[in-house]
């Protein structure tokens, strides 16, 4: 059995900045000098909970009171999702409107080759090769703040059309100068072969008898309006097999060269290192993005040892599948 050799994933580390909460977790029901506070906002922290761990004479679970986090133990963080609505911000809602019909417009899309998707009506799917996780912040600027807002005259009314009082109070967890840290990761596998196929149930879309060429046509030619200057090609086959399998049972599918792969691949970094987040009174921008062309077995070795790494690609990317 021949070895895959090559670049087999890009991974990166990312650094970025910003100011405030920028993804909340909503109100969160905590506990102060014995009363019950449900008007609590409270960003998302890594490992929190709201209780105790103690019970009281009763038997009711305790919970903890609002102004003891510790933001080293439980950091503050940007949910992966949060991140990846908004790095493929301008097409988050399109597939929305994804049918049968239209699957093509999707697939030959940065959301189709590299966010990822599925249509649940046909079950067509493409599995992102990005990987990312939380943005984590490393400078624990919370703070507990105590709110109020002083009514008016005229009282607001409750769902039942009651009353509700004309000065209440509320609070929060607010941040001040945050500095996130993250890592993330392309898989080259993923990336490279476009299934149209429902051998194994990850067909990207379903094609006729004939329309292969002229769909592989079309993504090439989006991934070359990515970077006219190059000439990547996406190759159509009737049987494409993943190296390594015992009976080599393939799929109908597109192929991209490693001219297409690398278009891909710049692109998706050029998003990433230009992300900004603005949401209410927070925002976040990433600073310095930190690339391993991987070509190793040493899956995110960046994590671990940044000076072993190659900021620059050494050998072609990985091929995982061939015609036969």
């Amino acid at each position: 059995m021949q070895k895959i050799t090559g670049i087999k994933s890009v991974d990166f580390k990312v650094v970025a900045y910003g100011y405030g909460v920028v993804n909340w977790n909503g109100p969160t029901t905590l506990q102060s000098d014995g009363r019950i506070i449900d008007n609590h906002s409270m960003p998302k922290l890594r490992g929190y909970t709201n209780l105790t761990g103690k019970e009281s004479d009763k038997g009711y679970k305790l919970k903890k009171d609002p102004s003891q986090i510790d933001f080293k133990q439980t950091p503050m963080y940007i949910s992966q999702n949060c991140i990846r609505h908004h790095l493929f911000r301008d097409q988050a809602f399109d597939l929305h409107y994804a049918k049968d019909k239209n699957l093509l417009s999707v697939l030959t899309s940065i959301t189709g080759l590299v966010r990822g998707y599925v249509v649940p009506a046909s079950q067509c799917k493409r599995t992102s090769p990005l990987l990312l996780e939380d943005f984590i912040d490393q400078l624990g600027n919370g703070n507990f703040e105590q709110m109020g807002r002083s009514g008016t005259k005229e009282k607001d009314k409750d769902d039942k059309g009651d009353d509700i009082a004309s000065n209440s109070f509320f609070s929060k967890t607010t941040f001040g100068e945050t500095e996130y840290l993250a890592y993330g990761s392309i898989s080259i596998e993923q990336l490279q072969f476009i299934s149209l196929d429902k051998k194994f149930d990850r067909a990207s879309m379903i094609i006729k008898d004939g329309e292969g060429e002229k769909i592989a046509q079309t993504v090439q030619d989006f991934i070359k309006s990515i970077n006219p200057s190059r000439n990547p090609k996406a190759v159509f086959h009737s049987n494409y097999v993943r190296a390594g399998t015992i009976f080599e049972e393939g799929e109908v599918g597109i192929l991209l060269d490693n001219e297409a792969i690398d278009i891909l691949v710049k692109e998706t970094l050029r998003m990433i290192e230009e992300l900004s987040i603005r949401q209410a009174k927070g925002y976040m921008y990433v600073d310095n993005l930190l690339v391993d062309y991987n070509d190793s077995n040493k899956m995110m070795r960046i994590k671990r040892n940044s000076s072993g790494i190659n900021e620059e690609p050494k050998s072609p990317y990985a091929v995982y599948f061939y015609a036969k």
